[in-house]
């Protein structure tokens, strides 16, 4: 008794459930996503790049020492004759020290920064959009569970209508007034509600369990949405507002604008390869045996200088022609896509917001039939109970009324979906 009272203990300590609202839904998906953290990751990457980057204003320094032995020497004739041993200093050594400072690279170093800038920006945009498609995805769940949660409640109190049906067509039996199939039928129709009470509920932990792994919630958590959620106010802009703030807020529509600053700044850096590279150049050497003597000097001989170093490929000429032509082309159909991108979103927000209005349209409809199907449902029980109507018009009723309180639920909570998405398309969610 101790060991199952311990392990049944247990697994109500494992299924906790938890009232999640959205708001905190979408504070634990920021902390706990792995799909956010690999792109959060990205954009301190391409912080560090930017850096890096910044870094090739630098100047160039390079030190390097030797030791070495140095063999013995021999000296010939223009003809190789008259050969002769030249004794060497056998410890060898050299120190140098070069610093390079580019001063003039043809842009190359300034849109290499530029890039590297555009890069982080583009990182940034990354983690935003997956932000906004991990949270879009997170209410298409929690909405869905909001849903089967009230699929629940509705087959729940449907049964409890079938078992009150059951009741009193049994007692209505025992005094003469209905056959045994009428119980029999209706029982059927219990049955069928419970299995469909099964699937709802199987379904709503496939669901749950989908959320908790992405919000890397403790096993076993079973999330209840807040109940608060359909009484929020619902935004009923205009579409011309949602199409405005669309073109501000779009996501996609700032990568495309700064994909085309991208290819621009790769278009001036093939257009520097084009031009010379100068740089001030200082440098420091002590060398040691001096080999230029013979017979050799067995001393240090220490020089340095200062100068400016110009550097120039005449092969880019006639190398770099097709490359710079291809990073104007790349530029080009950049800016297409950025065109291309801006009608697929101006599309998108047009076709969400009729959805939009159509998902209220919806509603309205629900509501009434709600109405009808409740009226309908107590004459029908009325006459029933006075034995003015037919078990099968019991049963109809009792589906009808079934299906109205279905729709009407899964109609408010399409309008938050559509609200949302709306949200989504327009990157503010």
């Amino acid at each position: 008794m101790v060991l199952c009272c311990a392990a049944l203990c247990s697994h109500y300590v494992c299924a906790q459930s938890q009232v999640l609202g959205m708001e905190e839904m979408f504070r634990l998906a920021d902390e706990n996503s792995k799909s956010i953290q690999t792109y959060r990751t990205g954009k301190e990457a391409a912080v560090e790049a930017l850096q890096a980057a910044k870094a090739r204003r630098l100047p160039d320094i390079t030190a390097s020492v030797s030791a070495s032995y140095w063999g013995n020497g021999r000296l010939w004739d223009r003809d190789f004759g008259n050969g002769m041993k030249i004794d060497m200093p056998h410890f060898g050594n050299n120190f140098s020290i070069e610093a390079t400072q580019v001063i003039y690279a043809g842009g190359a170093i300034s849109s290499g920064i530029a890039l590297a800038e555009l890069e982080q920006q583009l990182a940034e945009l990354d983690w935003q959009k997956n932000r906004q498609e991990i949270r879009f995805l997170l209410a298409g769940y929690y909405l869905d569970l909001y849903k089967l949660d009230n699929q629940v409640k509705v087959l729940e109190h449907n049964l409890q209508l079938a078992e009150q049906v059951i009741a009193n067509v049994r007692a209505r039996r025992e005094q003469g007034t209905a056959l045994k199939n009428d119980i029999t039928r209706y029982e059927l129709q219990k049955e069928t509600l419970k299995l469909q009470l099964a699937r709802v509920q199987d379904a709503r932990t496939i669901l749950n369990h989908q959320l908790i792994t992405t919000l890397h919630l403790p096993e076993g958590t079973e999330i209840k949405p807040d109940t608060a959620l359909l009484n929020q106010a619902v935004s009923t802009l205009s579409e011309a507002d949602w199409q405005r703030m669309a073109t501000q807020t779009h996501i996609g529509l700032r990568q495309s604008q700064l994909n085309v600053k991208t290819h621009e700044q790769l278009v001036k850096q093939e257009r520097a390869n084009r031009f010379p590279q100068i740089a001030l150049v200082a440098a420091d050497h002590l060398d040691g045996p001096i080999t230029i003597e013979v017979p050799v000097l067995d001393n240090n001989f220490n020089y340095w200088y200062v100068g400016v170093g110009v550097k120039y490929s005449f092969s880019s000429l006639f190398k770099n022609n097709r490359r710079l032509r291809q990073a104007r082309l790349n530029m080009r159909r950049a800016q297409e896509q950025s065109d291309l991108a801006r009608e697929q979103v101006e599309n998108a927000v047009q076709a969400g917001y009729v959805n939009f209005l159509t998902a209220f349209t919806d509603l309205h409809t629900q509501e009434k039939s709600v109405r009808l199907a409740d009226e309908n449902y107590s004459v029908v029980s009325n006459r029933y109970a006075n034995e003015m109507a037919l078990l099968t018009d019991m049963l109809d009723a009792g589906n009808m009324k079934l299906s109205a309180d279905l729709n009407l639920v899964n109609a408010r909570i399409n309008v938050i979906y559509h609200y949302y998405k709306m949200k989504y398309l327009t990157h503010t969610l």
